[in-house]
């Protein structure tokens, strides 16, 4: 039996992540009460999006005592041809806890339980303001399959995960996730 976070390559080249349970759909009962998307945001104001950490246990040490460090998952988007996390923008009527739950369903292929939120980002994207909220999210079951919106993901340690990363941003919620996480979780 093989790590169950090293995921066996696709004849594509591509990897599939961890194989878990379909059982749950991800925390759905605690929807967002936030701001909604209107159509003046598509007109020039804030865009709003909204995301997640998505990490699990690391496998366990070589001397069977703790584990390493978390694993997390990071997506790979061919039509930026950078390394990020999952998130996207809100739909019209969408909240906050909504939107992240159906981005990392859509960019990964995983449902999830978001935990904590993680800090907001704010940065400009095509000229216009931008803001970002993250949640910590584990997954509850699902698989990655490639598509055109995301062609990889991987899962990798902390340390790997913040050298991959294409945006400086990404690393700090690298960061932020592994304060919240006890220490016996995260190595």
């Amino acid at each position: 039996m093989g790590n169950r976070l090293s995921a066996p390559q696709r004849s594509n080249g591509t990897k599939r992540g961890p194989k878990l349970g379909t059982k749950g759909v991800g925390n759905r009962s605690k929807r967002s009460k936030g701001p909604k998307v209107s159509k003046a945001i598509r007109r020039g104001q804030t865009v709003l999006a909204a995301g997640a950490v998505l990490w699990v246990p690391g496998p366990p040490k070589k001397r069977g005592v703790g584990r390493k460090k978390p694993r997390l998952a990071l997506i790979h988007r061919p039509k930026y041809d950078d390394w990020s996390l999952p998130k996207g923008k809100l739909d019209p009527g969408e909240g906050w806890q909504e939107a992240a739950l159906r981005e990392v369903r859509e960019e990964t292929g995983f449902s999830c339980v978001l935990g904590e939120e993680l800090p907001a980002q704010h940065y400009l994207a095509q000229g216009r303001p931008k803001e970002v909220r993250y949640w910590a999210a584990v997954p509850t079951g699902g698989c990655f399959i490639p598509n055109r919106e995301v062609d990889r993901l991987e899962w990798l340690s902390p340390k790997k995960a913040r050298a991959l990363l294409t945006h400086e941003r990404d690393r700090e919620l690298v960061d932020a996730l592994l304060e919240l996480l006890p220490d016996r979780v995260s190595g």
